[in-house]
């Protein structure tokens, strides 16, 4: 809803300076679309970011298949040792392994919102740099405004105003 808005704001302001500036402003309109999404999943600082988000993902499932197996151990533990206890040593033991799958559930909480905390990070890291670029180009070939390329805001762009792939191809680009 927060693109819908914004859409609307510029083309509203769009209108009024053109209409404020007639003609001789819509001659000098230069306009480009930019699919974020897209720039990020394919430039090499977003595969990296991704690359690491996995690598990350898959360290949390290895400690958390052995956290799962020590809680199954503990329950069949418990189930071949449960008729040869007495209720009180019984009841002790299932709070024990209560007590550990509650731990066990709070540490997969706490690594989740870790793991989107992180992801976050990275995806704005690598957009950051791709905005800088994108407003560098814009700069410096004179682009009037550059908008972003989704469903709410850009219904539809010929591909010569895009800017997707040069965009790519420059975060690509190693810095001299």
């Amino acid at each position: 809803m927060e693109g819908k808005k914004r859409f609307i704001t510029i083309v509203g302001i769009l209108l009024i300076v053109g209409g404020w500036t007639g003609l001789a402003f819509a001659e000098d309109l230069k306009i480009g679309v930019v699919d974020m999404q897209r720039a990020i999943n394919e430039c090499q600082a977003g595969k990296e970011a991704r690359k690491a988000d996995i690598k990350e993902m898959e360290k949390y499932q290895r400690q958390g298949a052995e956290k799962q197996q020590e809680l199954q151990t503990m329950k069949d533990n418990l189930d071949k040792q449960a008729p040869m206890l007495t209720q009180e040593a019984r009841s002790a033991k299932e709070r024990e392994l209560q007590i550990k799958a509650r731990e066990f559930q709070r540490w997969q909480e706490d690594i989740q919102a870790e793991i989107n905390q992180k992801r976050m990070e990275l995806g704005q890291n690598v957009q950051v740099g791709l905005r800088r670029i994108i407003k560098k180009l814009a700069e410096d070939e004179g682009f009037t405004i550059v908008l972003e390329k989704n469903e709410n805001i850009v219904l539809f762009s010929v591909k010569t105003v895009d800017l997707t792939d040069r965009i790519i191809k420059i975060a690509d680009t190693p810095k001299k």
